[in-house]
C-alpha cells in the first residue's frame, strides 16, 4: 500500500507538507496541492482518516439520532427515508458522513451521561435529531452539550442548536380550508400521536380554520394515531361507526390516511362521494392508492437539505447560529376528494 513518504519522495516535498495537503489545503500553494493529490491519485495512496481526525480534531462525521430499535416502526416511515436521503446528499457534497446514533434503551440514571459520552468519544463534528416523539432525556442533554445540533420536527434550542420543521399549523388550515370550500360541514380528523408538535401544530391549524368558518370539532370527531398505517384503519371504523357520520376526514399523515381509505372500501363507502379523505406528508404512495390521496405536501428534499446547510453553517463558524427554518406546505388536490 502507497505511504504518505512514497508520495513525498516522488512530489520532492516534505511529509509535512503532503500531509498539510490533505488536512490543511488552504496554507499550501494552488501548485504543490494539485501536484501532491495528482500523485496521490497516481499511485492509489489514501489519507488515513483517524490520523486526520487526531491532526485536525475534525472527523467529517455528522451524527444522526434516530431510533431504530427493532421494536419500533420509525425507521420506514416513507417520510422519514426520503428525507434522510436527502440529508445524506447534501452533507456528501461537503465531503460530510453521517454515523448513526442510538440512545440506550435501557433506561436508567446514568443514561444520558452514557449517551454523551458515546457522541464524544465518536468524535462526530455536529448532530442531527430525527424526532420520534420519544423525548429521551439522554437526547435533550444534547442541548446543552456545545455540539451543533439540528432537530427535525422538534422545537429543539439551546447554544449551537436549531431545528428544521414545515409549516404544520399551516397546512393543517390548508386541509380543513380545502374541505369547507368543497361544502363540507361534519369533518372528523385522525390526528398525529400526542403530544408530538406535529400533531399538536396540525390539529390546531385544522381546528382554527374550522371555527373561523363557524364549524365546531366535536370531541367525538378526534380520534389520535401514531402515523402509521394501522393506526389510521382502526380509527376510520371508529369515525364510520359513530352517527351522525362525518362526511370529511383530515388524517394527519399520509400512512394514517391510507389505513382511513382501506377501511372506508371495507365499509363499502365510495370515496369521496360518501366520505372524502385528505392526508398530509405527500409520500410515494399517495398518488398511487386509488383513489389518489388528496394531501398536504411537506418539501421533504427540502427538509434535509436545510438540516444539512444548518450543520454547515455552524461549523463554519462563520455566521451567527442559524435561525429555525420553517418550510412552507402544498394542497396537492387528487381523487380522495
Amino acid at each position: 500500500m502507497s505511504s504518505i513518504r512514497e508520495v513525498a519522495r516522488r512530489c520532492g516535498v516534505s511529509v509535512a507538507t503532503v500531509s498539510r495537503v490533505f488536512n490543511m489545503p488552504e496554507v499550501v500553494s494552488q501548485q504543490t496541492r494539485q501536484l501532491v493529490l495528482d500523485m496521490a491519485a497516481e499511485i492509489g495512496y489514501l489519507p488515513n482518516e483517524s490520523a486526520r481526525t487526531l491532526a485536525t480534531k475534525k472527523s467529517n462525521m455528522v451524527g444522526l439520532v434516530w431510533d431504530t430499535d427493532h421494536r419500533r416502526p420509525g425507521w420506514r416511515h416513507p417520510f422519514l427515508q426520503d428525507i434522510l436521503v436527502a440529508l445524506k446528499s447534501a452533507l456528501s457534497a461537503h465531503g460530510l458522513h453521517l454515523l448513526m446514533l442510538a440512545p440506550d434503551q435501557n433506561a436508567g440514571p446514568d443514561s444520558r451521561q452514557r449517551f454523551l459520552r458515546a457522541v464524544h468519544r465518536h468524535n462526530v463534528d455536529g448532530v442531527v435529531i430525527i424526532d420520534n416523539g420519544s423525548r429521551d432525556p439522554a437526547v435533550l442533554a444534547l442541548a446543552d452539550a456545545e455540539v451543533p445540533c439540528v432537530a427535525l420536527d422538534l422545537r429543539f434550542t439551546g447554544p449551537t442548536c436549531t431545528y428544521i420543521t414545515s409549516d404544520n399549523a399551516g397546512g393543517g388550515r390548508q386541509a380543513a380550508q380545502h374541505l369547507i370550500e368543497l361544502g363540507h360541514r361534519h369533518i372528523a380528523t385522525i390526528t398525529g400521536p400526542m403530544p408530538t408538535w406535529p400533531a399538536v401544530q396540525r390539529l390546531d391549524g385544522f381546528r382554527s380554520a374550522l371555527v373561523s368558518s363557524g364549524i365546531t370539532l366535536a370531541d367525538d370527531d378526534v380520534v389520535a394515531g401514531d402515523w402509521y398505517l394501522d393506526s389510521g384503519y382502526t380509527a376510520m371504523k371508529q369515525l364510520i361507526s359513530r352517527a351522525p357520520r362525518a362526511t370529511a376526514v383530515f388524517a394527519a399523515g399520509d400512512e394514517m390516511a391510507v389505513g382511513a381509505l382501506r377501511a372506508a372500501h371495507e365499509a363499502g363507502l365510495r370515496v369521496p362521494d360518501d366520505i372524502a379523505i385528505i392526508g398530509f406528508d405527500d409520500i410515494e404512495v399517495a398518488a398511487l392508492v386509488p383513489p389518489g390521496l388528496t394531501t398536504i405536501a411537506q418539501d421533504k428534499t427540502g427538509i434535509g437539505t436545510a438540516a444539512a446547510e444548518a450543520i454547515m453553517t455552524m461549523l463554519q463558524g462563520t455566521a451567527a447560529q442559524p435561525e429555525p427554518t420553517i418550510l412552507p406546505t402544498d394542497l396537492i388536490v387528487r381523487g380522495s376528494t
